[in-house]
């Protein structure tokens, strides 16, 4: 049994810290606020992010990260990526220098354009492992088999992560492309903001594979510039990441995308999902990353024209289709 503190108490970290304490081991959550804390503790559920799966009463709520972090010897970090350098900061003057940190988040910071891998190990001098690939929280916690990777700058620490949340229903391999899956995971968000979009604007199944296709090569491209490699791509973090993310209900950057689609502005599709969108962020960031290795990525750019630049949906689908005529590969 390992002492486990799961920084964030969200769907994500929820779900994780349910299949954890399952397996017998000490689990303690750190809340972000008091009133979540409380609203989990009345109902031990939380309503908004994981509705009707029940918290069992052994796993321990807090708000003091000191006592959440005391004799902790893994603590998964599943906040959103944008808090990733702030948490870790709020959490440096309590950790063992041995407890290894388990980053959840996918994404890019978006002032350094760091990994989060990167962020963390800027600010922390303990082991960072990352697991990422098609994990809905909704389905992990209701049991529905599912597949994910881990890696780490020292895969030892990847395989200790990988026997820890190994399960029947959670599977988990490993990668030593740690560039390759970071990249994956929070690319694919965006280019399911894009599938979204042409959702909400009634477009068929013909543009969703069209879509994801080339997103995945966008993605792939983008990745193997940045020093990762390109089978990963083809793997859970990259394709497989990209088909749940793009076609779920459960997915927010979906959804958020469904709606611009449909008229909405950005700010009032995050509104209406009411949830994190990751996508958003990360297509600023992955705007930037474009530019700086100069790597062509048309959808990215497109989704960020109609995100940020206000650029008319199906005007900017169309400029997409009548790009210049070129071989596939």
């Amino acid at each position: 049994m390992k002492k486990i503190t799961v920084i964030g108490a969200g769907g994500w970290g929820l779900a994780l810290g349910l299949l954890l304490n399952e397996k017998g081991n000490n689990v303690t959550f750190w809340c972000y606020e008091e009133k979540e804390k409380e609203d989990i503790l009345q109902h031990r559920e939380n309503k908004r992010c994981l509705p009707g799966i029940k918290i069992p009463l052994e796993i321990n709520f807090t708000t003091s990260m000191a006592e959440a972090l005391e004799e902790a010897e893994v603590a998964v970090m599943a906040v959103p990526s944008k808090a990733v350098r702030a948490t870790a900061q709020k959490m440096k003057d309590y950790l063992q220098p041995s407890t290894i940190i388990v980053n959840v988040a996918k994404g890019v910071e978006e002032e350094t354009l760091l990994r989060l891998s990167q962020v963390i190990e800027s600010v922390l001098p303990n082991p960072v492992v990352v697991l990422s690939g098609p994990s809905h929280a909704e389905e992990v916690a209701r049991h529905i088999p599912t597949t994910v990777t881990v890696s780490s700058q020292d895969m030892k620490y990847a395989y200790e992560i990988q026997d820890l949340f190994m399960d029947m229903y959670f599977r988990v391999y490993t990668n030593e492309d740690l560039i390759g899956i970071e990249i994956g995971g929070a690319l694919k968000n965006v280019i399911a903001l894009a599938a979204g979009v042409v959702e909400g604007m009634g477009f068929g199944d013909n543009t969703k594979a069209a879509l994801m296709t080339r997103g995945i090569a966008e993605m792939t491209r983008l990745g193997i510039a940045m020093g990762g490699k390109p089978n990963t791509f083809a793997g859970l973090t990259g394709i497989g990441d990209l088909i749940v993310t793009c076609t779920s209900g459960h997915s927010r950057n979906r959804r958020a995308g469904e709606l611009i689609g449909q008229g909405y502005t950005m700010d009032e599709a995050i509104q209406k999902v009411n949830m994190v969108v990751e996508g958003v962020p990360t297509t600023k960031a992955g705007y930037a990353l474009m530019q700086k290795y100069q790597v062509e990525m048309p959808i990215l750019n497109a989704i960020y024209k109609v995100i940020f630049e206000n650029e008319p949906v199906k005007e900017t689908i169309y400029n997409l289709m009548l790009r210049d005529k070129k071989d596939e590969h």
